[in-house]
């Protein structure tokens, strides 16, 4: 997740280095056209640049919002397993026996582990990575058995809340209280599925990315009468404010591909384990992750 501080140009710039080498091509090409064919190609009026430029705006602004509106709703999503987390531990220690607090501890890592799974596992990465030291051996080849990592690691918890009710462990109303709270994680994960899973319409990016083109030879045209070395950079500051715009969108409708701009998952998950742990009174508690240059984990 990008934070508070100064992007890199250069990470700016690479962002956009194809379009803006597609961008200097085509400058090269219609300038040249434009002055070899100078009596064949009509004038264009500026006014049909601007008229396209226009209708670009409307279409970023428009993709602009749903993009935000999908990175918003993946970041509250992890903001309420914060939430739950903490709660979930808290019904733990109020709900369950104290002689039972070595349950506590291991449900408690355990879903330590499931919120670092679960991160990983939208990022596409491998799901019981670094996860061996929240949860025992027996767990661990439990899972492997799972397509869903994460779903395997709440249904170990549920399993191991409904073994303290049989034991006596919880009253009736604690275990729905808590399988409450575990049904808020399992929701959160489905809804964070779903973002990952559904993908923005790849022909909305491929025909905004043919309009602003089509702009650039429009503009082009339009300003056949202005020197190269005038036109040409005027062309490429232009067309790169609607690349950054666009690019920016694309970014940010995909919150879990693993960007600077993504949902600061692992970060998010520490902060889990550091609540956690102090909580039920572990020892060796972590320090939060520093973020990088300009962005989070």
């Amino acid at each position: 997740m990008l934070i508070n501080r100064r992007v890199p140009i250069s990470y700016v710039l690479n962002t956009i280095k194809i379009e803006i080498l597609y961008v200097l091509v085509i400058g090269l090409l219609v300038h040249y056209l434009t002055s070899k064919y100078k009596m064949i190609i009509p004038d264009m009026p500026i006014t049909i640049p601007a008229f396209i430029g226009t209708a670009i705006s409307v279409i970023l602004s428009f993709k602009l919002s749903q993009s935000y509106d999908r990175w918003w709703e993946a970041r509250k999503i992890w903001g309420s397993i914060v939430n739950d987390s903490r709660s979930f531990i808290l019904q733990l220690q109020s709900f369950v026996n104290k002689d039972f607090s070595h349950e506590i501890r291991e449900i408690s890592m355990r879903h330590i582990a499931w919120c670092y799974a679960l991160g990983q596992s939208l990022r596409g990465e491998n799901p019981t990575e670094n996860i061996k030291e929240f949860i025992s051996e027996d767990d661990l080849e439990y899972i492997k058995k799972f397509t869903n990592k994460p779903l395997a690691l709440l249904q170990l918890n549920t399993l191991n809340i409904t073994k303290l009710k049989e034991h006596n462990a919880i009253d009736l109303f604690s275990q729905i209280q808590i399988n409450n709270t575990l049904v808020n994680f399992s929701n959160a994960m489905g809804m964070a599925e779903r973002i990952k899973t559904t993908i923005f319409p790849v022909t909305y990016r491929i025909f905004l990315h043919f309009f602003i083109y089509i702009f650039v030879v429009t503009l082009s045209i339009a300003l056949r009468d202005i020197e190269s070395h005038f036109e040409i950079p005027l062309l490429l500051v232009i067309s790169s404010i609607f690349f950054l715009l666009e690019k920016s969108a694309t970014h940010l409708q995909d919150p879990f591909m693993n960007r600077p701009s993504d949902t600061a998952m692992t970060t998010i998950a520490r902060t889990i384990e550091i609540n956690v742990k102090q909580l039920i009174g572990e020892q060796n508690i972590p320090s939060p992750i520093e973020p990088k240059s300009f962005y989070a984990l």
